[in-house]
């Protein structure tokens, strides 16, 4: 069975984004070391237009070889008339208002999300998952997430969007790595106890 890893940026308080899921305010510490970090370990997170600007369009996929995203993460790119943000990756788009692909490279999930992970972590490969957000989806999704990378960046907003749109709900994951940035992120990654 193929891995789902949710690997998202929050705040030291838990929100990946204001209220309207913008994050921007991240990227800042988006710096030449952690950048090196990001290309060596998670390549596949490099959006394609970002890889081709730092030449590196030929950069193999490392530990995912598919990415589901919700509409508010994908209407970021489409706001800058990217269609297939993720290009080096299969895209699925979970969205109930989007009712047609606007690029043959990307898949509508419109219903059934668990059903279609469920298929796709089903399918024989070396490769896993990679759920790039939002918070609703991984509501959604929760049940079926293996491993939590979170990238934590040195600021508090007091509220806004959670990393999982869900109910309560109290779940045991295990620390499998942590690693430290001079910026002040820290990447801390954890498995699911079942």
């Amino acid at each position: 069975m193929r891995k789902l890893t949710y690997f998202i940026a929050c705040s030291i308080d838990g929100f990946i984004g204001d209220e309207s899921g913008d994050a921007t305010f991240m990227m800042p510490f988006v710096d030449e070391e952690f950048l090196a970090f990001l290309t060596a370990e998670y390549p596949e997170t490099l959006a394609t237009a970002g890889r081709r600007a730092l030449g590196l369009d030929g950069l193999a996929n490392k530990r995912w070889d598919t990415v589901v995203q919700g509409r508010g993460s994908y209407n970021e790119g489409l706001k800058q008339g990217i269609t297939s943000p993720y290009a080096h990756l299969r895209e699925y788009v979970a969205s109930r208002t989007l009712t047609e692909s606007p690029d043959p490279h990307v898949e509508i999930i419109a219903d059934d999300l668990v059903g279609k992970v469920r298929e796709l972590k089903a399918e024989e490969g070396e490769l896993g998952i990679y759920l790039c957000g939002g918070s609703r989806i991984a509501g959604e999704l929760f049940d079926l997430i293996d491993e939590l990378v979170i990238k934590t960046y040195p600021v508090t907003i007091g509220s806004g969007m959670p990393m999982f749109g869900s109910g309560f709900s109290i779940t045991e994951f295990g620390l499998d790595d942590v690693r430290t940035f001079k910026n002040g992120v820290f990447v801390r990654t954890y498995s699911r106890k079942r």
